[in-house]
């Protein structure tokens, strides 16, 4: 009984709320409250700060928070263990990924996966770059894609080369030229992603030596496809996510080709369950085919 209760203090510290670790559980919103109550009456401690905008944790529950989801992850894993020992029949993957892996590869891998595993589960984790590396280090996933090469120390399994390419609006002075000028970028304002601390769009202005006027900054690839649309600057993005997009915007190679490396990162892959392991190779075969 005690390990759901940890989880549902996990739950409710990762989503903020009671009500969402009730869904994310399967348990009612005054189950989650209760058990939580229950720990915090053994324990002699108050774990949240309960308020109309929602809950918080204290500084108590944040000293707890890191013990405790390493108990849940193990818990996690013991089950996985044991589900091995009954054959590739049940379990879950947890996969940290960002947009453009998670909008036009994972739905097809999963799909084809589930076909021959139909009981075998996913949670997927948005995020960018450094919110993964911390996923994997933490073990809050199994495994996760990233930009290569990682600056922790993790096991890596590179999948493709993906482009970096200009993204101008449609009326834009340089729409029928062959390859955008490195020398352009400074004369439009810019749309800047950025995916955490391994920013490679940054990277190129360090290697070329210019400063772009930076108008905007966000990890979401469709918020500046939607803002080049609209004609308020022009950006660099992954070939990857501009695939079937509904934006009307168009795509120009650098005249110096940029590039990233796409690869999944993992602590240690011998300790990665059944289910975690069949479909990291399964995974690899279809690239491998595509």
């Amino acid at each position: 009984m005690n390990i759901q209760k940890y989880m549902a203090f996990v739950k409710s510290a990762e989503y903020g709320s009671f009500t969402k670790a009730a869904d994310a559980l399967n348990y009612t919103q005054s189950g989650i409250s209760r058990m939580i109550q229950d720990l915090e009456a053994e324990w002699g401690i108050s774990l949240f700060e309960r308020g109309r905008a929602g809950i918080s944790l204290t500084s108590d529950g944040l000293k707890l928070l890191p013990q405790l989801q390493r108990i849940c992850n193990e818990h996690e894993i013991l089950l996985s263990q044991i589900d091995e020992l009954h054959g590739l029949q049940s379990g879950i993957i947890r996969i940290g990924t960002f947009s453009s892996v998670a909008t036009h590869w994972l739905p097809n891998m999963i799909k084809f996966f589930k076909k021959d595993y139909p009981h075998i589960d996913f949670e997927l984790l948005l995020g960018d770059y450094t919110e993964i590396e911390n996923w994997i280090m933490e073990g809050r996933v199994d495994f996760g894609f990233l930009r290569l090469p990682t600056k922790t120390e993790m096991e890596t399994i590179f999948l493709e080369l993906d482009r970096l390419l200009v993204v101008i609006p449609q009326d834009h002075p340089f729409t029928d030229c062959d390859k955008f000028p490195i020398s352009e970028l400074c004369n439009n304002p810019f749309m800047l992603l950025e995916k955490g601390a391994k920013a490679e769009i940054s990277e190129i202005f360090e290697k070329h030596q210019i400063s772009p006027v930076v108008n905007f900054t966000t990890w979401d690839d469709y918020a500046i496809m939607s803002m080049v649309e609209n004609g308020l600057g022009i950006s660099i993005l992954p070939e990857l996510i501009l695939q079937r997009i509904p934006y009307k915007v168009i795509a120009k190679e650098l005249e110096v080709p940029a590039f990233r490396n796409i690869g999944i990162a993992m602590r240690n892959q011998k300790s990665l369950s059944l289910a975690a392991s069949s479909f990291l190779k399964y995974l690899s075969f279809r690239k491998k085919k595509e």
